[in-house]
């Protein structure tokens, strides 16, 4: 923490993140301490008034008065911390929450197997016409596209840095400047800067997987399907939470069996090609994929056994790749 005539500068890092925040503040002197990050921020959530009074005492100690409440923290200096390091922002830039909202599309996708090293993050793809994040773990892929004017380059993002880009700019206002450079990306917004360590290399080609031909197109309420199956799930196989979808002219029927029984829901969809055709799914792939689709779903499906192409029907940037159970 430190106190300047900027106001109350906050920074942190954890190896892998690094990040500043400027508050406005009245201040009174200057200064640098360091506090404990997590008491710290316990102690501030549950503080009871509006405000907040901090007190850098001489002994080491940091005085909190907020309300009826006080406390007192103890507190070191701030040599030995690590340098932290930002690039200056670039010249592209995206709108904060948006580039928040493509990596929340994709990242459930991602994987978190240890043998899949690449498939741990997010990668995002510029180019003159769009920006892409994309995540994968082998089994499933999820994309989402935002129009926009980039300069050409791909880089992946570890997902738990991921998540925390998200939880910094998900509700922020104003756009964020990005920069790359030597292993790391940088990003600048009105009151916060966050440099993040980039993974080595890129997802290998994941096109090939994305069905072109389908025997089978259905559509359907996303969140009538994801609720369903989160029901019927409820009584699928523990190893595999495997449920079968029976799609048959305008109906679809829903059903899973394991060890404490059997479930089963018919909802209704509007289907085109094959009259009849059964689909086995992980249900948690399945209702992942629906998660960030609002209003109606398009499932394509190329066979039994081959990859299901999943689209939201109002919002063409976003598709996602389920690849079926074997019946």
């Amino acid at each position: 923490m430190e106190l300047s005539d900027q106001g109350l500068i906050l920074r942190g890092t954890n190896g892998e993140v690094d990040i500043e925040v400027k508050l406005p503040a009245e201040v009174q002197g200057t200064g640098q301490v360091l506090v404990p990050a997590q008491t710290f921020v316990q102690i501030v959530r549950s503080a009871p008034g509006e405000l907040v009074e901090l007190i850098f005492g001489g002994k080491e100690r940091l005085e909190l008065h907020s309300g009826a409440f006080n406390t007192q923290l103890a507190t070191t200096g701030p040599d030995g911390y690590p340098e932290l390091s930002f690039g200056p922002p670039g010249p592209e830039k995206i709108a904060a929450s948006r580039l928040a909202q493509a990596i929340t599309r994709v990242r459930y996708a991602a994987s978190t197997e240890e043998f899949r090293a690449i498939f741990r993050g997010v990668q995002i793809e510029m180019s003159p016409t769009s920006l892409r994040a994309v995540a994968s773990d082998g089994y499933r892929l999820a994309c989402y596209d935002l129009p926009m004017q980039l300069q050409t380059r791909k880089l992946v993002i570890p997902a738990r840095s991921a998540d925390e880009i998200v939880r910094v700019f998900k509700d922020a206002q104003g756009e964020v400047a990005l920069a790359v450079a030597e292993g790391t990306l940088t990003l600048v917004g009105e009151a916060v800067r966050m440099s993040v360590k980039l993974m080595e290399g890129e997802f290998p080609d994941y096109g090939r997987v994305i069905p072109q031909s389908f025997v089978l197109e259905a559509t359907l309420q996303a969140e009538a399907l994801r609720e369903s199956l989160k029901r019927v799930a409820v009584l699928s196989d523990r190893n595999n939470h495997r449920v079968n979808l029976l799609f048959n002219h305008n109906k679809l029927d829903i059903d899973a069996e394991g060890d404490y029984g059997r479930g089963r829901e018919e909802l209704g969809i509007e289907a085109s090609g094959e009259p009849q055709l059964m689909v086995a799914y992980n249900a948690q792939f399945l209702i992942d994929a629906l998660a960030p689709i609002e209003g109606a779903v398009r499932i394509k499906l190329s066979g039994p056994t081959s990859p299901s192409l999943v689209q939201a029907v109002e919002d063409s940037g976003y598709l996602a790749v389920v690849v079926p159970l074997r019946v």
